[in-house]
């Protein structure tokens, strides 16, 4: 089924708000699904819409929260979403960013008592259209064990980062910390077939090929230990410093009833005009870009989602004939 962008996002509006979102939490939430389902990150994308409605429905959301600041200090500011879905608290946690960003040099924006935040890489590649450089960062539930444990304490815990171009759209990387999608292990688990070691282990912390036993057990990060300090280092940034649930502490995703996860995520924006300077910052990235650029089949971060955004805008989203049926019935309800 092929859907224009905009009916797309007033379909899934209306969805969100038949299932308790106020409206503002709503028209949010269905544009930033729908951004990332163009940029060609379904997973994050329309997808959501019935899972985040569930959530709604059986108050893992809180569909009348609004997002305020609950303490701020020059660069500094700390949003609470109120255990509504994220969006709305992002949004304003991401304009606050900005303009503190160019009023001291470096501003931190923490949201706290949030939920799923999707594609990480939207509000960062906002940010650097604004020429300012951003990097984001959100914890999630318990998936993938400390270093040397079995028990998940952290999720797999999103980074991502844009830098602005003088002429060219922005460069921007968004990566989970673990060495696979726990979608990949489900999908294994579904079709019967083993899964390469190094993905997860199992619930003695052993590894394992058994799609089943890594649903059980834990996911691992990728590039070892390194990788699952780099998350520990996400997970401390994200709860402790915003006063946020850990990810041992939220239920899993994957149920529709569980609790408020209360989860955290921080933003933390410069003004490159603060520090080198934005043209000698400019001049660098671009002779970073030519060096990469020279050689063959090397793809600059963020084009491919620029040309599917830009193809999704004139042409539509492809999705699942399934999937609108569920959006239709869940606008009707």
């Amino acid at each position: 089924m092929r859907i224009s962008l905009k009916d797309a996002e007033a379909l899934a509006r209306t969805a969100l708000a038949a299932a308790g979102a106020q409206p503002e939490m709503a028209a949010t939430t269905a544009r930033a699904l729908v951004a990332a389902e163009a940029a060609g990150q379904a997973g994050h994308g329309l997808s959501r819409v019935p899972q985040y409605a569930a959530f709604l429905k059986n108050g893992r959301a809180d569909g009348a929260a609004r997002p305020r600041i609950v303490n701020e200090r020059g660069g500094a500011v700390l949003v609470d979403a109120g255990n509504g879905l994220a969006y709305p608290a992002l949004g304003l946690a991401e304009s606050e960013a900005a303009w503190r960003a160019r009023a001291h040099g470096v501003a931190f924006a923490g949201v706290t008592n949030s939920h799923h935040s999707g594609a990480m890489g939207l509000p960062v590649a906002r940010l650097a259209q604004q020429g300012l450089v951003a990097l984001a960062f959100t914890n999630s539930p318990a998936a993938m064990p400390v270093p040397g444990g079995a028990r998940p304490l952290m999720g797999t815990n999103p980074i991502a980062a844009a830098f602005p171009r003088r002429d060219g759209s922005p460069l921007v990387i968004d990566m989970a910390l673990s060495e696979v999608a726990r979608g990949k292990i489900m999908v294994a688990a579904k079709e019967g077939r083993p899964i390469p070691e190094g993905w997860a282990v199992d619930a003695q912390g052993r590894p394992t090929t058994d799609p089943n036993a890594a649903l059980s057990g834990a996911m691992l990060a990728m590039g070892g230990s390194k990788g699952a300090l780099l998350a520990l280092v996400v997970e401390l940034l994200c709860a402790a410093l915003t006063g946020a649930a850990f990810g041992f502490e939220a239920d899993s995703f994957f149920i529709d009833e569980g609790n408020q996860p209360r989860l955290g995520q921080a933003l933390l924006v410069v003004d490159p005009g603060a520090l080198a300077g934005s043209d000698a910052f400019a001049g660098r990235i671009e002779t970073f870009i030519a060096a990469m650029s020279a050689e063959d089949g090397v793809r600059l971060p963020g084009s491919r989602r620029d040309e599917l955004t830009a193809r999704a805008m004139a042409d539509g989203v492809e999705i699942p004939d399934a999937l609108h049926q569920r959006l239709l019935a869940l606008a009707a309800s």
